[in-house]
């Protein structure tokens, strides 16, 4: 047993020489037998120990027992145990979470509130937690049904950051053999024999019965294939990665990736593609599914303007040759076309070969697509506007009205295609001679405004 969690420990790099380690200590089998465990093995590692235990407010005269028998266990072993208690029933009512789900947040808050205390003094810490076989079997079972992609079906990891689980390839019998044959008492926690949580219906009921009727080895074997999936899902997030780096823009509140060359790549790729773009804005990926990734995906070969709502205040969004996930604008100005405009306009990118005869329909024009500076908005005439003419002077969009004789009532309902405040086309009237196709133009944006009969 100390062999096989110390080349464990070894393996993924969990511990170094000074660090020191807080244990998840509840009481029960695993935690004990995983705090017993590094005891003995603290000389060899040449770390140091303190435990926690949070009492969570729940379960009566029962938690009141575990969290005294942590205390004790503490004192016989030498090990500093923290008691910290937590109002998990109000903090779930709070946030309208399960119980469950509330007291797993909790109980990792007052882990790395702990650790940040032992930082002042300790230069390495680490938080060790007992996940075993069998709880990586369960994550497992529990995120396939909930829908996860490669890296939720991957299951729980060995390391995460501070975290660490010295007990991941030990499974639940050979930690009951090991506390008894050294003659260990632990606490059985009543909950877990309870079926209300999905967790403790999978490990209570699907698992024994598939372990019976069709194989009993299933848990290793789900095991075996978290572990295969985690190292796919690591590859693959590099691949992406390397993507991003070749193709991807950054700019101000946007990520982007060109839309042709997103459609060209491996159809899983594209999903790590935009699981790192929505991740590069939002800082976790918690939360995105696989329904949001595909809707991004999509736009891809959508119109010009189309969008996607995403968590965390986020939207993807076509902007011309781009996919882009953008923060969420807070007002108008920033959309790329105006709501009531959207059924009247169509934009495509392409390179500009001089050959090309520009067209002289009244209602497609052609313009010099890198001299635009922000993201192109068909909307109606706002103050500040303005356009440029030949002799490179500029004159205000309401001054051109006028002169134009364009009467009062219509000056509010003509289109214009603006960049910012600069007008680059008056719809069915001029566009301005700053965006023009020259012989330096080496991309033209299209723009066909398919409302000219209801809108001129």
């Amino acid at each position: 047993m100390y062999h096989k969690i110390l080349n464990t420990i070894r393996k993924y790099k969990m511990a170094e020489q000074g660090d020191h380690i807080i244990i998840a200590l509840s009481g029960g089998a695993d935690s004990v037998c995983l705090l017993h465990v590094l005891k003995t093995l603290s000389p060899v590692l040449g770390i140091t120990l303190e435990a926690l235990h949070v009492h969570h407010g729940l379960r009566g005269e029962e938690a009141n027992r575990d969290a005294g028998y942590c205390s004790r266990l503490g004192e016989q072993l030498g090990v500093s145990v923290k008691i910290v208690n937590k109002d998990v029933k109000q903090f779930a009512k709070d946030q309208k979470l399960s119980l469950e789900e509330a007291g797993r947040i909790l109980r990792y808050q007052a882990l790395r509130e702990a650790a940040e205390e032992a930082g002042k003094t300790c230069l390495g810490v680490k938080i060790a937690v007992a996940h075993h076989i069998g709880d990586r079997a369960e994550t497992i079972l529990h995120n396939l049904f909930r829908g996860s992609g490669i890296k939720g079906i991957g299951g729980i990891q060995p390391v995460n950051g501070k975290i660490i689980r010295p007990l991941l390839e030990t499974d639940r019998e050979e930690i009951l053999f090991y506390l008894r044959k050294n003659h260990i008492d632990w606490c059985q926690d009543s909950t877990n024999e309870e079926n209300h949580y999905t967790r403790n219906k999978i490990r209570n009921q699907l698992i024994p019965y598939v372990e019976k009727e069709i194989n009993p080895m299933a848990v290793k074997h789900i095991e075996q294939t978290g572990k295969i999936l985690s190292m796919a899902d690591s590859y693959l997030e590099k691949q992406g990665e390397l993507c991003f780096k070749a193709w991807g823009t950054v700019g101000d509140g946007f990520v982007g990736y060109p839309a042709k060359q997103l459609s060209q790549e491996e159809e899983i790729l594209q999903f790590y593609i935009i699981r790192k773009m929505i991740g590069m804005l939002s800082g976790t990926a918690k939360d995105i599914g696989f329904s949001h990734i595909e809707a991004v995906r999509q736009l891809a070969d959508k119109q010009v303007g189309k969008k996607t709502d995403l968590p965390y205040g986020l939207e993807g969004i076509k902007e011309y040759d781009q996919v882009k996930i953008k923060k969420k604008a807070d007002n108008r100005q920033e959309t790329v076309i105006e709501k009531d405009l959207e059924k009247f306009v169509e934009i495509q990118v392409f390179p500009w070969e001089k050959h090309k005869e520009i067209p002289k329909n009244q209602y497609t024009k052609w313009f010099d697509y890198d001299k635009i500076e922000n993201a192109l908005c068909l909307r109606f005439r706002r103050t500040g506007d303005y356009i440029t003419l030949k002799d490179g002077g500029r004159k205000t969009l309401k001054k051109f009205m006028i002169e134009s004789k364009i009467p009062r009532p219509d000056r509010d309902r003509i289109p214009v295609l603006a960049d910012g405040n600069h007008i680059v086309w008056i719809v069915g009237y001029r566009i301005s001679e700053y965006y023009k196709i020259t012989e330096h133009t080496k991309k033209v944006i299209q723009v066909i405004f398919n409302g000219g009969e209801n809108n001129g």
